[in-house]
């Protein structure tokens, strides 16, 4: 049997925060005559997944998510991340230690329900981890150097050895003497080794989420500013899902939710419409 083959049961928490330097109240954004939050939603209702919540700190987002049959739970507001939210939930939802939760981020409207359903069956594969996420092969150099693109190097069992913004791995004998930011049309090769981009959608156990909150912060997530990186710091292991092709744009912009409308508008009918 495949991966592909056997179901898991497991919960997608959606977290949702009003506060964004560059988007305010993004979750309340309109796409196609619903609020984002609850078109991300509706697309996490079309996985495999036995329950749906958002979890938010906001009552304007419950509210939202009342109104369009969507489950809600308040949340503290002083949480340092979105996984220190998603810890609060597991106790909220009294979830057994071994349960499965999958986080989708809240700006995610355009996310394919197969692939939060493929990193939900990646983590009950590998039970020696406590997470799964997801990367894709990059083709265009200009990603490979961009600092906002997360890249990440595995294993040869497929778990993630690091992740970095920086190019990962580096290649030596091709990139040798290129500055650390090529201009756009330096003519740069691609490594033989395929660099991922790491697909920032997660799995967790719940036991582990409750623990996340009392790690401490880890130099290396300091420095990179990716809350992975404690984690592993720490000494869990990620296994990560490789797949070919990159998911949809997510919003972190007005231009990338002016982007998400217009693909919305022209795609064939998504679950909820």
């Amino acid at each position: 049997m495949s991966l592909a083959d056997f179901s898991v049961d497991f919960t997608v928490v959606i977290p949702a925060r009003l506060a964004s330097t560059r988007l305010p109240n993004k979750p309340l954004a309109d796409i196609g005559g619903k609020p984002m939050i609850v078109r991300v939603a509706e697309r996490a209702h079309a996985s495999a997944a036995r329950r749906t919540v958002v979890a938010t700190d906001a009552d304007t987002v419950r509210a939202a998510c009342a109104e369009h049959g969507i489950e809600a739970v308040m949340t503290r507001a002083d949480h340092a991340t979105g996984t220190d939210r998603l810890a609060e939930v597991a106790t909220l939802l009294s979830l057994d230690d071994d349960a499965i939760v999958v986080n989708v981020q809240g700006d995610e409207p355009l996310i394919a329900p197969a692939l939060i359903d493929a990193v939900a069956r990646h983590l009950a594969a590998h039970p020696e981890c406590a997470i799964a996420t997801a990367a894709h092969p990059l083709h265009e150099i200009g990603e490979v150097f961009n600092p906002n693109v997360v890249k990440v190097v595995c294993d040869s069992a497929g778990r993630a050895l690091y992740f970095s913004r920086a190019p990962i791995p580096w290649a030596r004998d091709a990139w040798s003497g290129v500055p650390s930011a090529p201009a756009a049309s330096a003519q740069v090769p691609l490594p033989d080794m395929p660099v991922l981009r790491h697909i920032g959608l997660y799995a967790y156990r719940a036991g582990f989420l409750r623990r996340f909150p009392t790690l401490a912060a880890a130099p290396l997530e300091q420095t990179e500013a990716l809350e992975q990186l404690r984690a592993m710091w720490h000494g869990e292991r990620i296994a990560v899902l490789v797949t070919e092709a990159a998911p949809a744009p997510g919003v972190d912009t007005p231009a990338d939710l002016e982007r998400v409308r217009a693909l919305w508008s022209e795609a064939p009918a998504q679950p909820g419409r």
